[in-house]
């Protein structure tokens, strides 16, 4: 999410590979997506 929401609290709905991130109390959609299996989300160490 970054700096913009650091320090805001939120909620994530996950129903299988779809995410929402609302924000806490005012239920703004912050941030949707659909995840990809095939895709490493871990973040990989500087060389």
């Amino acid at each position: 999410m970054g700096t913009r929401y650091a320090g805001t609290p939120v909620l994530m709905l996950i129903q299988d590979l779809h995410v929402r991130i609302v924000r806490n109390g005012t239920g703004e959609l912050l941030r949707e997506l659909t995840l990809n299996p095939d895709q490493d989300y871990q973040a990989q160490p500087k060389k």
